[in-house]
């Protein structure tokens, strides 16, 4: 199995977690890796999000976002990812005095000379306030379809209920701007009803519904898909170890899932290596890895028509290993 051929997709990755590491060192004058990379397990989801602190003080110019978001596509075409959507809250990127149109800018710009399709996902931020919130909902809905693709909802699940966001998710709605919400990445029951309350198709991470029958088998009976990322979830956790993953009774069960690095340099990983593993420790065969192309693909936040084109890059890849 050809692992880096494999044309992948990739739903759930995030611009500030996926810094090159050589990036952030320019200029340091001491080693930087242990402060951005994660251990094997952190004490916790709070612990690993410690990680992201350096990334976003290096995130405040346009010309840092811009040299990052275009790092991290040559990083993900090297990979052969036929289709990503990076996620970022753009008020985080704002503390260097950038307006929200100049963060976009600059992001747009990064994806300018790309040879995949990259759009992006803007992330709301738990224990954040309901102004900047809604001011990330109003810059989806500005830049829909020229480069965004949704909002979502990122940070500390334990810390900030999912139940407590449902009129910023009601305003989505109803000004048509599609979401996907982390939850279900901790075990917190109420988070992943909450989520699926207020209409999520897409879970980030979702793993916690394993625990729960009736909400499992409402994400089963309304193709909702989870956006698992395994080794984050060791790493925060969440997850003993990754041979007790629950991917396997997921898939078992029925679920769509799609397979993502959540961070490449905070969790140290990429899409080649994350496959890899569940090869090495699940046995996971060539058609179960491009079902979970197949599934992102049907869940992706495009039209019939892009949609279209990158299945038949999956069904020429299929051909081309029947041969």
């Amino acid at each position: 199995m050809n692992l880096k051929e494999l044309p992948k997709v990739e739903l759930h990755v995030h611009l500030d977690g996926s810094v090159r590491i050589r990036t952030l060192q320019e200029g340091q004058d001491r080693n930087i890796r242990n402060d951005v990379v994660a251990p094997d397990q952190c004490a916790d989801l709070k612990d690993y999000l410690n990680r992201f602190s350096l990334p976003v003080a290096y995130l405040q110019t346009k010309e840092h976002i811009t040299r990052v978001t275009k790092e991290l596509i040559e990083d993900l075409e090297r990979e052969n990812v036929i289709y990503a959507e990076i996620r970022f809250s753009p008020i985080k990127l704002m503390e260097g005095n950038l307006t929200i149109d100049e963060v976009m800018e600059a992001v747009l710009e990064g994806r300018k000379n790309a040879n995949m399709t990259v759009q992006f996902i803007l992330c709301m931020m738990r224990g954040d306030s309901l102004e900047h919130n809604y001011a990330v909902i109003d810059c989806a809905k500005k830049h829909l379809d020229k480069g965004v693709c949704a909002i979502d909802l990122a940070g500390d699940e334990a810390g900030y209920p999912t139940r407590d966001y449902r009129e910023l998710f009601t305003y989505a709605k109803a000004n048509h701007v599609p979401f996907t919400i982390h939850a279900g990445e901790v075990d917190i029951e109420d988070s992943i009803e909450s989520a699926l309350s207020f209409g999520a198709k897409r879970l980030g991470h979702g793993i916690q519904v394993c625990h729960y029958p009736k909400l499992l088998d409402f994400v089963k009976q309304n193709q909702v898909l989870l956006e698992i990322c395994p080794t984050s979830n060791v790493q925060t956790h969440v997850v003993k170890r990754y041979e007790d993953h629950p991917i396997k009774r997921l898939m078992q069960s029925g679920c769509k899932i799609s397979i993502s690095t959540d961070n490449r340099t905070v969790s140290n990983i990429t899409l080649t290596e994350e496959y890899q593993k569940l090869v090495n420790v699940f046995q996971m065969t060539e058609v179960d890895l491009l079902s979970f192309q197949k599934n992102a693909i049907e869940a992706a936040f495009l039209n019939s028509l892009q949609k279209e084109t990158l299945y038949q890059k999956i069904a020429r890849y299929e051909d081309y290993i029947k041969e």
